[in-house]
């Protein structure tokens, strides 16, 4: 069912998140509930930022509730939890039972790093995600606050994915990324955008290897870029599903990229994760060298 979409304006996203539109398919738009299973669970998103619940879903009042300065029990979610296999390329969906008239929720997805830090992942302020090679490594949760019609909200609650635990690559994606680091090279088909049109995709080979990367563009035999790895090259992975990454050069330069149609046999799952697989070599073939370097200079 398409859902009706209605502009939210208070909750759109920032105009930065909007920038190269062909590629991020960032939506700034409301969604009407779908009512065809239990009102109980989030059904559909209500903005970027909202999900909005049927008029009927508040089933039952907890006692251990927060209060308003006029008495009433503030907006909750009770049983807030994560659904969904926490690996790169898999959807994950966040639901919970409201509770004291909730009929609106805010979302957003955090990454915790090991220093420490939290990341709001840019775009991902809907109640389901999908968990991309930037995840890897780190802790990934989402923030929901409950709402009322009349504007009050409750307290912010959190639930991480995987039981708390690092994200990680599924068995045979991680066995992959060993094979290609132990040889020290590895070759990827990808499309490259070449020029602003959308329609400028060219067929090309990646070329991963210990000390750098090339690109070579296939109908033309040559080589596009070829450099080494450097603290400023860095990979970016648009938020939703889709199959493509942009890769920012060592001199700046904006490099989008794209695996739609590339695997055999060919699905859209297949390709998200070799997007997923591109991106998840090159980072550690780059970590690799930088590291060399460091202990070189040391």
């Amino acid at each position: 069912m398409e859902p009706n979409r209605n502009t939210f304006p208070q909750y759109a996203q920032d105009s930065n998140d909007r920038h190269a539109e062909q590629m991020y398919h960032g939506s700034t738009f409301n969604q009407d509930i779908v009512t065809a299973t239990p009102s109980n669970y989030f059904q559909e998103n209500a903005g970027p930022r909202e999900a909005r619940l049927d008029d009927d879903s508040q089933f039952y009042r907890n006692d251990n509730q927060e209060y308003s300065a006029d008495g009433d029990p503030l907006p909750g979610i009770e049983g807030f939890q994560i659904v969904g296999d926490p690996r790169p390329g898999s959807n994950l969906t966040a639901c919970g039972f409201p509770t004291n008239g909730t009929t609106l929720c805010n979302f957003q997805w955090v990454r915790c790093l090991e220093d420490g830090t939290r990341q709001s992942i840019e775009g991902a302020t809907m109640y389901d995600y999908v968990v991309t090679a930037d995840d890897v490594g780190t802790l990934l949760a989402v923030d929901c606050t409950p709402m009322d019609d009349n504007g009050r909200q409750g307290d912010l609650v959190r639930k991480f994915a995987n039981d708390e635990n690092k994200i990680s690559c599924d068995p045979d994606m991680q066995n992959d990324i060993d094979i290609c680091i132990s040889r020290g090279r590895a070759n990827f088909d990808v499309y490259v955008l070449q020029g602003y049109s959308p329609d400028e995709w060219e067929l090309a080979t990646l070329v991963l290897r210990r000390t750098g990367y090339q690109i070579n563009l296939s109908q033309k035999d040559e080589v596009f870029i070829d450099e080494k790895y450097s603290p400023n090259l860095e990979a970016k992975i648009p938020n939703g599903r889709t199959t493509q990454f942009v890769l920012v050069s060592s001199g700046g330069v904006n490099l989008p990229f794209n695996t739609q149609g590339i695997t055999e046999p060919n699905s859209e799952d297949n390709d998200v994760r070799l997007r997923d697989l591109i991106v998840l070599v090159m980072r550690t073939f780059q970590n690799k060298a930088l590291d060399a370097k460091r202990k070189g200079k040391a």
